[in-house]
């Protein structure tokens, strides 16, 4: 996605949470910060982006978002189990209404041949304000990026919001 969709994609998620008053927060790995950073690059985006995870080693994983070192031990750090703890964990340890997580192979070295570079797993986590503060419902995404990192990484933010939008949108 190019600059130009992305901010549009980032105008319509930013309308969408303000519309119903909520609040987005990202848990990031492969991507490093980049989902926040283009969210945060729309003035404004205070009132709908309550704040981003980087949480790129294993340990940040666990420290900062609460992912059982046991299950990134079991599944491996790009897993879905780790993506949904992720998403989880950032709604735990913010205020927000919604989540992304992101979690892959960027490359250009990391990959194996169960989890080539361009593997990343997704993860979006809604509070469930019906229910209470901590029911939340999680969905996960396995996606291949082609490309160099630099294409791995801009197509997983593309998705992570265009993700986040689709989830804002009536049915």
């Amino acid at each position: 996605m190019d600059t130009a969709s992305l901010h549009v994609t980032v105008e319509a998620l930013a309308s969408l949470l303000l519309a119903r008053g909520q609040l987005l927060a990202t848990a990031e790995s492969c991507t490093g910060g980049l989902i926040a950073a283009s969210c945060t690059e729309l003035a404004g985006s205070s009132a709908w982006f309550e704040r981003g995870f980087v949480t790129y080693s294993n340990e940040a994983k666990t420290e900062l978002l609460g992912v059982p070192a046991a299950l990134i031990a079991e599944h491996g750090a790009v897993s879905e189990e780790v993506a949904k703890a992720m998403a989880a964990g950032a709604l735990a340890h913010s205020r927000a209404d919604i989540a992304v997580a992101v979690t892959g192979v960027a490359g250009p070295s990391g990959g194996s041949q169960a989890k080539p570079v361009g593997t990343v797993w997704l993860a979006w986590a809604e509070r469930d304000r019906a229910q209470g503060q901590g029911c939340v419902a999680v969905h996960a995404e396995k996606m291949w990026f082609p490309g160099d990192r630099r294409a791995v990484r801009g197509a997983t933010v593309a998705h992570a919001l265009a993700g986040v939008r689709n989830r804002l949108v009536p049915l």
